[in-house]
């Protein structure tokens, strides 16, 4: 059985062997959890994802989909990238589909990459603009639904990088039960 973990801290401290990157399309580095992922990581990741684009993501990483690196300094294994989707209430049953498919996607990957541990962020919930209460229940939904890694991984962690990220992901936990 996975396990589900909340912790408040830093993702790029996470000793897990995947740490999964809130990443921009173009998978060469940005703001938010991306960029302290590569600016953490090294030049290794920004060199696998330059090999990315010039090889299977010329026009770069669809939203929804993830895709793996070396995680070069990062106390990981592996990073995967995946892209979230920008929030927009016009457009929401859409977009909270590519969100839950973030997770979903990022958690094959790293069951493809033979990973125990993960730790994701709180994807689309920063720069994105994604509400957090929601950005969590969307979260926390995926995870526990998703058939990969049922009896593979040991741990799923979400890192929260701030109190009220982290009291919110916790009070949507015990409400899911």
């Amino acid at each position: 059985m996975t396990r589900i973990t909340l912790v408040q801290g830093d993702i790029t401290d996470q000793q897990v062997d995947v740490v999964v990157n809130a990443a921009n399309s173009s998978l060469l580095g940005g703001g938010g959890v991306d960029g302290a992922i590569h600016r953490r990581g090294g030049p290794e990741i920004l060199a696998d994802c330059r090999r990315l684009r010039a090889s299977h993501y010329g026009k770069g990483l669809p939203t929804g989909r993830a895709v793996a690196t070396t995680a070069g300094r990062l106390p990981a294994r592996w990073v995967v990238h995946t892209v979230g989707p920008v929030y927009s209430a016009a457009d929401y049953e859409g977009r909270a589909g590519l969100l839950a498919s973030c997770y979903r996607e990022s958690l094959g990957v790293a069951v493809e990459l033979g990973a125990r541990t993960v730790a994701f962020p709180a994807i689309s919930a920063g720069i994105f603009g994604w509400p957090m209460e929601d950005a969590a229940r969307i979260a926390l939904t995926a995870v526990t639904g998703a058939e990969a890694g049922r009896g593979v991984l040991e741990e799923v962690r979400f890192v929260l990088f701030d109190g009220a990220a982290y009291e919110t992901f916790e009070r949507i936990w015990r409400e899911l039960g």
